[in-house]
């Protein structure tokens, strides 16, 4: 007779474990910490306070306005994580050096477009994280999200060329590259690799 490990089938038959309730929890304390990160953003400085208010709000939104459960099936790599936060902060300070100088440009007025742009990992992670991302970026934004295709649809400013809003598509597919290259899984990061960014058409 074998000693109890905790872990038995459900109703179901599938296998209950402290794994799952683990898993569970590891979840909670990624987006916890990508609600945290969000809220140092959207204030512009990182200092003890905003990190726990952060905290503070990240819980009771947690608590309070639970999400529907997203799996994340990934894993960090620290490294393309500090080449994430890089590019984002220079993307950051190049676009708002470039909307300071069309508010200050005399006479100079730009145009916008929405354009849609379909992700190659369909998960509601990947489309939070990646929608977050952009719209953190001034000069873009995020309208609306078809869950259905994994489309982003983004408002870009200052468009005038049919090459800018393929630039700027192309901006869009390698933040998702970037982001799966810093938490997706195995599968999730050759599914990005072997669509290169180059190859991605509008939808």
């Amino acid at each position: 007779m074998t000693g109890s490990s905790g872990a038995g089938p459900d109703a179901s038959g599938r296998e209950v474990s402290g794994r799952g309730r683990l898993g569970r929890w590891r979840d909670q304390v990624v987006a916890l910490g990508w609600l945290v990160l969000v809220w140092n953003l959207l204030w512009g400085d990182v200092n003890w306070a905003n990190l726990v208010g952060g905290l503070l709000v990240g819980g009771a939104v947690l608590v309070f306005y639970p999400l529907p459960a997203v799996s994340f099936g990934g894993r960090l790599r620290p490294g393309a994580l500090l080449v994430f936060a890089g590019r984002f902060a220079v993307e950051l300070v190049t676009a708002s050096l470039h909307i300071a100088r069309i508010a200050v440009q005399p006479g100079y007025r730009p145009r916008g477009a929405i354009i849609g742009v379909r992700l190659r990992v369909p998960s509601d992670l990947n489309l939070a994280l990646t929608a977050e991302a952009v719209s953190l970026v001034p000069g873009t934004l995020i309208i609306e999200v078809d869950r259905q295709s994994a489309t982003l649809y983004v408002h870009v400013l200052d468009t005038h060329r049919p090459s800018d809003l393929a630039t700027a598509r192309k901006r869009t597919l390698a933040v998702e590259r970037r982001i799966i290259r810093s938490v997706g899984s195995a599968a999730e990061l050759r599914l990005v690799e072997s669509r290169p960014v180059e190859e991605e058409t509008e939808p």
